[in-house]
C-alpha cells in the first residue's frame, strides 16, 4: 500500500495549448463555461466575466495571456475553473478564473512523479514539468491575479 503522506492531491486542467498542473487546494470551484461578454476595448486576454457567489469575477485566456490565441471552447467541453489566490492583493482581488478546453482531471502526485523540464516559459507560466510522461505547465499565478486586477471594473 502507497503512503498518502508523501502525495499531493493535484488537478490536471487542459488548455488548447498545454495542460496545467496545480495543486487541489488552488481549486475554489469548476463550473460550467458561462461569462458574459467582455466588451469592446478589453484586453486580448480577457473572455468576460463570471457572476460567482455574488462576485463578478473577470474570466481569463491562459493561452491569450501566455501570448497564444484566445479560443472560446465548443461542444460543451468548456468549463470555468475559478481558483483561489494567494498573492500581496487576495483581499483585493480573491478569486480568479480561468477558462479551460475540456474537464479538469483529479491526480494524487508524489514528488518522484513529477521532473523539472527546461521548456520556453511564456510570461504566465512559472515552469514545465513532466508528470508522468506527460507534459505539464504549473502557472505563475501571481501573474494570473496581476491580469484580474487590471480587468476590475
Amino acid at each position: 500500500m502507497k503512503d498518502d503522506s508523501q502525495t499531493l492531491s493535484c488537478v490536471m486542467i487542459p488548455m488548447s495549448e498545454r495542460q496545467l498542473l496545480l495543486p487541489n487546494v488552488t481549486i475554489a470551484e469548476v463550473v460550467d463555461y458561462a461569462s458574459t461578454d467582455a466588451g469592446t476595448n478589453s484586453p486580448e486576454w480577457l473572455v468576460g466575466y463570471l457572476d460567482w457567489r455574488g462576485l463578478n469575477l473577470p474570466v481569463i485566456s491562459y493561452d491569450s495571456a501566455n501570448g497564444g490565441t484566445l479560443t472560446v471552447p465548443g461542444d460543451n467541453r468548456g468549463r470555468i475553473v475559478v481558483l483561489n489566490t494567494i498573492g500581496e492583493h487576495h483581499q483585493e482581488v480573491p478569486f480568479v478564473a480561468l477558462v479551460t478546453q475540456g474537464i479538469p482531471s483529479q491526480a494524487r502526485l508524489a514528488e518522484d512523479q513529477i521532473r523539472k523540464l527546461d521548456g520556453e516559459a511564456g510570461p504566465a507560466d512559472l515552469m514545465q514539468v513532466e508528470v508522468d510522461g506527460e507534459n505539464a505547465w504549473i502557472p505563475n499565478l501571481e501573474y494570473i491575479e496581476s491580469l484580474a486586477r487590471q480587468s476590475r471594473h
